[in-house]
């Protein structure tokens, strides 16, 4: 056979992330707004999420190795998952970003005329770029690293991810008040039945 499915699901995981990029590089550009408000404090959360990436990008097992070894049926099945999740993330991270549109940011922001998002990926998450994101990193996990390197790279994630929803909702809770409040607490911030 000239290819297996961990190859399969290699090359799935890493054609989703250069999608992933292009989301953000080739989407059409909003016209230019000033920010009305900014919370640097979201950048811890910004450089821990991409330490986390960091960790499952630079410890890579061999290739065409599955990340269990153990059991045939659940190495294929984990590689199954990495491709689902990493195009159904990738797909949602798409669907986020158009919804967004000029509001999106790397950083914490309101810009003028800023709009509560909550219609698309944002009437089930409120941070569906997140949560796009974690999909991606545990499909990156489960295609090329290991274990130990996968586990803590979510738990980093998810430390950094928690400060970034604090620093974005914090300025969203100022903009939006009540409206922004009935939203949280009708939406999950992150993962439905979870956070």
């Amino acid at each position: 056979m000239i290819f297996n499915l961990t190859s399969v699901a290699l090359v799935v995981v890493l054609a989703c992330w250069l999608v992933f990029a292009l989301s953000f590089l080739l989407r059409k550009k909003p016209p230019v707004t000033s920010d009305q408000k900014r919370d640097f404090g979201s950048i811890p959360g910004v450089l821990l999420q991409a330490l986390s990436l960091l960790i499952v990008f630079s410890i890579w097992r061999p290739l065409n190795t599955s990340l269990v070894s153990f059991s045939k049926a659940a190495a294929v099945i984990l590689e199954i998952v990495a491709m689902v999740s990493a195009i159904a993330s990738v797909l949602l991270v798409i669907a986020a970003v158009k919804t967004l549109g000029k509001e999106w940011s790397i950083t914490a922001r309101v810009v003028s005329g800023h709009k509560l998002a909550m219609r698309g990926p944002y009437n089930f998450v409120r941070h569906p770029i997140y949560t796009g994101i974690l999909g991606m990193l545990l499909a990156s996990g489960i295609a090329i690293s290991y274990w130990p390197a996968l586990l803590a790279a979510i738990a980093i994630y998810f430390g950094g991810t928690v400060i970034r929803i604090r620093s974005e909702e914090r300025l969203l809770r100022e903009t939006f008040g009540a409206e922004f409040e009935a939203y949280s607490r009708r939406v999950p911030a992150l993962l439905p039945g979870l956070y």
